[in-house]
């Protein structure tokens, strides 16, 4: 292969950081981190599709695990080939057989003995055909066998070769995710070429683990997981994914403890103002309870509160931050939407109603003299709490006592950034993040290993049931009337549109067609919300929706988290058993946040799978998204890939849910025993976890090292 020499580079880095990140990144790893178009056949036409997959660097395209492999069977003629099954077989072309208008064009071919065989390609491939099936030439042909009426056929073919000998090669054959623009050959050669760089790297796994578990070295596993040879290198690496994180995870944490941090001890006066319509809930007393502990403490808190929908995190939230106000520090809220930063203000601003307590809404859309007065208050002291997205870390915010940082909806936060906001105070602020989507024990440990984890698993009181009700589809007809009758008492509707397929234009083209039909019937009291809409249009949408000027929101899961209208009380779901649980749950949840009594209804499909069966009958079974969480992990097992689409986002590439259940255990302990026995990253086997930290991307955890 010949690679072209490039500076390795991550797509969107400054000179400055990529040259910092150069400087740090081990040497043996660089030719990992060379780009794509270092690579024979990758130039500006291919960098977008493979870009669109993640695979910008040679590295990604190493972990670009296939999602299965095709086994075929190199037959010497028909007869010994079964229909339905996989074959290699070769065949002599006799004829060429156009169709008139759209239909396939058909090569007929015979094998060693005699048997015919159709060769069918549909579309615009038989100029494909002819070129690679010339009439009285022999080919071996790859696919699947099939019957038409009494004739075997191959439909489209995988591969056609004139090789005089069986392509063995292909006889087992990767087959790789793909998006627009690219092919399975296209694909694989890359990652071959990818491949043959691979160093030979030091290794990093516990000694007696390692041979306990009999698992290949490094560059032979990623080889090895690209053929299926053996279920152990995919372990392997799934484990090397999982210890990264774990070992990160445990730096930030050894980190934080040796961070000097501003102890609070607040004296209840800002509090005791307080005046809520409702009393708090035991786990909320116990939460706060848990948060004042933590920041009374020099060593920064590092703490989640895990709340289910409805559960009150905002008020726990607020009283951690008048601990610090009572404290005379400063607190700041982070949001990871617009949208969701404006309701927490108003929210926030109604509860502190004559507490005296001075809150400000900073995003980036603030600009002159509102702005500067901003950040005038902020580094003055006279503004107490600030809410706003990521611009309230900016270089150009300044606080004069920021000691304590709330973040929502923690995992649109990564934890290299949630590291930069250390930055911003004297000492390191303590720190809280939150998440509406209850976790798994599992992966809360994989996400969050490093914080403390308080939850909230009990509703505050008059929190009314959802009613929860499963309609086929075929009642779409009586869902729209529904709604009709719903509007005309002056509440509103949720309709969320079906996840279509992987590719996000097809899930907006479902939204936009269900858009259009309610729109038809009901008028400009409907509204579409996406997540390819400008940020401006998806806020003016939602604020139609919000004040009550709109009855009907057409969405995609973006609404999913965040929005919350009290007057909407019938959340519509179609095709909901493309939903994963989690998701269901959390969509629910959007509505019932009033007085009035709320309804769901579970659009489904007519054709459903057993597990989809088990989920919708979940969901109208219990509103324990705790319970839920659990179970959607156990639906999905069975060696599911984690998808952002069903779980939300998490830290992992190659560990499957299967593997992070078996593996992270074994995971942790191995990175205890690297910090507390073997030295941390300072010993021999440390050197080889550096390399580790690096492939995956966790090197924010070397960087917390003094000389790191």
């Amino acid at each position: 292969m010949a690679v072209r020499k490039s500076v390795p580079s991550r797509s969107g880095e400054t000179r400055h950081s990529h040259a910092k990140r150069l400087t740090m990144r081990p040497e043996a790893l660089n030719c990992l981190f060379t780009e794509t178009d270092s690579l024979d056949g990758v130039g500006p036409k291919l960098k977008r599709p493979l870009e669109k997959l993640g695979l910008t660097r040679l590295r990604d395209l190493a972990y670009h695990l296939p999602d299965r492999f095709v086994e075929r069977r190199a037959v010497t003629n028909l007869d010994e080939a079964s229909v339905g099954e996989n074959v290699i077989v070769q065949l002599t072309v006799r004829e060429h057989r156009a169709s008139s208008g759209r239909g396939p064009f058909r090569v007929l071919a015979e094998d060693s003995i005699g048997n015919v065989c159709t060769i069918t390609y549909f579309g615009r491939a038989s100029y494909t055909a002819k070129k690679q099936l010339p009439v009285g030439e022999t080919r071996w042909v790859a696919g699947r066998l099939d019957q038409y009426g009494q004739m075997l056929q191959m439909v489209h073919p995988e591969h056609v070769s004139e090789d005089s000998a069986a392509p063995v090669g292909q006889l087992c054959e990767a087959i790789y995710p793909l998006s627009e623009g690219l092919t399975q050959g296209r694909v694989g050669g890359l990652v071959q070429q990818a491949l043959k760089v691979l160093p030979e790297l030091a290794e990093w796994i516990e000694p007696s683990l390692y041979d306990k578990m009999k698992w290949p070295a490094w560059r032979e596993a990623v080889i090895e997981a690209h053929r299926g040879v053996h279920a152990a290198a995919r372990d392997r690496l799934a484990y090397d994914e999982l210890l990264a994180n774990a070992l990160a995870l445990m730096l930030v944490r050894e980190s934080n403890r040796r961070q000097s941090g501003t102890p609070l001890k607040g004296d209840g006066s800002l509090r005791a103002k307080l005046k809520l319509p409702f009393g708090l809930t035991g786990a909320q007393k116990r939460s706060i309870a848990e948060i004042e502990g933590d920041v009374a403490q020099q060593a920064p808190m590092l703490r989640l509160l895990q709340g289910d929908v409805g559960a009150g995190k905002t008020v726990v939230a607020l009283n951690a931050m008048l601990i610090a106000v009572e404290a005379g520090a400063q607190a700041a809220m982070l949001a990871p939407t617009e949208i969701l930063a404006r309701q927490h203000y108003e929210t926030l601003t109604r509860m502190l109603q004559g507490t005296g307590v001075e809150v400000a809404l900073l995003t980036g859309r603030d600009k002159g003299k509102a702005r500067e007065a901003i950040l005038m208050g902020l580094v003055g002291g006279s503004i107490n709490i600030v809410v706003g997205t990521h611009a309230i870390f900016q270089d150009t915010v300044s606080y004069r006592n920021l000691a304590l940082v709330v973040i929502d909806e923690q995992h649109r936060f990564g934890v290299g950034q949630r590291l930069m906001l250390a930055r911003k105070g004297r000492r390191t602020p303590h720190t809280l993040a939150m998440t509406a989507t209850p976790i798994p024990r599992t992966l809360t440990l994989a996400q969050y290993g490093e914080m403390e984890v308080s939850k909230l698993d009990e509703l505050p009181p008059g929190r009314q049931a959802i009613d929860t009700r499963v309609v086929s589809v075929e009642r779409m007809g009586d869902v729209v009337g529904a709604i009709a009758r719903h509007i005309e008492t002056g509440q509103q509707a949720y309709w969320v549109c079906p996840m279509v397929s992987e590719s996000e234009n097809d899930d907006l083209a479902a939204a936009e067609a269900r858009y259009a039909t309610l729109k038809e019937r009901f008028g400009d009291g409907v509204v579409l919300v996406h997540g390819q809409l400008k940020p401006e249009a998806k806020d003016a949408g939602m604020e139609r929706f919000a004040s009550g000027e709109a009855s009907v929101l057409v969405a995609t899961t973006v609404i999913e988290v965040g929005v919350d209208v009290p007057n909407a009380t019938l959340m519509v779901i179609e095709q909901a058993e493309r939903f994963g649980l989690a998701q269901l749950h959390q969509l629910r949840g959007r509505v019932g946040r009033g007085s009035e009594k709320s309804t769901c209804l579970l659009l489904r499909g007519q054709q459903l799978s057993e597990t989809a069966r088990q989920r919708l009958a979940l969901m109208r079974e219990t509103q324990d998204g705790f319970r839920l969480a659990e179970e959607d992990l156990q639906l999905r097992g069975g060696g599911e890939l984690l998808g952002t689409r069903q779980s939300g986002d998490t830290p992992f590439r190659i560990a499957s849910l299967e593997q992070i259940t078996k593996l992270l255990p074994l995971a942790h302990d191995d990175a205890r025993l690297l910090i507390e026995r073997d030295g941390g990253l300072t010993g021999p086997r440390g050197e080889a976890a550096r390399l580790l930290l690096y492939l995956f991307e966790r090197d924010w955890g070397v960087q917390l090292l003094r000389g790191g």
